[in-house]
């Protein structure tokens, strides 16, 4: 029986696909652990997963990209959309910097413990636009301490972390949430900040 025009595909075909456009893998879910895409730019894997939070009522999944690298210098940043709630997502010791390009100060709430290193990270154009593109977005660098419930990274290694609400199906966006990280990632070297090392195994 041929498939009905209106049915959507489902994730694990639209993460088929784009492993497949990426050149990585995707790994089948089970009850127990979610299905992921795994893909690499340079030495850096890029892994794409869900994760669910119960309060035994309800619970609520999430979307994530991950990536571990070899952090330089310890500059860490976040970046969200501006809305109404912005200050509760502010993150304690970590400044609000406006990064010189007036329209995307106006939309996003960009943070760092480093200014210089912030502006340097936002003038690229691509990142910018391919930030610009998601309707809602939380970017940022991950440290060891906010990694509950995984592996823990050597003291040198921070995470490339970006998540959403719900499960992404749509594949052009997830194409540039990839393309994000990798553009993200050479950035990073570019300005000093991390290592094109492989961060090694085991998370």
């Amino acid at each position: 029986m041929s498939k009905r025009p209106w049915f959507r595909n489902s994730k694990k075909e639209i993460w088929q696909q784009l492993a497949d456009e990426l050149g990585g893998i995707h790994e089948d879910g089970s009850t127990m652990k979610p299905g992921l895409v795994r893909a690499w730019h340079m030495d850096w894997e890029v892994v794409l997963d869900t994760y669910t939070v119960s309060n035994g009522k309800s619970s609520t999944t999430f979307t994530r990209l991950r990536a571990p690298y070899v952090n330089r210098d310890d500059f860490v940043f976040r970046i969200f959309r501006r809305n109404v709630f912005t200050d509760i997502g502010k993150t304690f010791g970590m400044q609000d910097v406006e990064v010189g390009y007036p329209e995307f100060d106006r939309d996003f709430v960009i943070q760092g413990n480093d200014e210089r290193k912030l502006k340097m990270m936002f003038e690229h154009g691509g990142i910018r636009e391919l930030i610009s593109f998601q309707s809602k977005i939380d970017l940022k660098i991950r440290e060891d301490e906010e990694q509950l419930f995984q592996p823990k990274f050597p003291p040198d290694v921070n995470e490339l972390y970006y998540q959403t609400l719900g499960v992404l199906t749509d594949l052009r966006q997830l194409m540039d949430l990839y393309e994000l990280f990798a553009i993200t990632l050479d950035h990073l070297c570019e300005i000093g900040t991390a290592y094109e090392d492989d961060p090694g195994e085991g998370w």
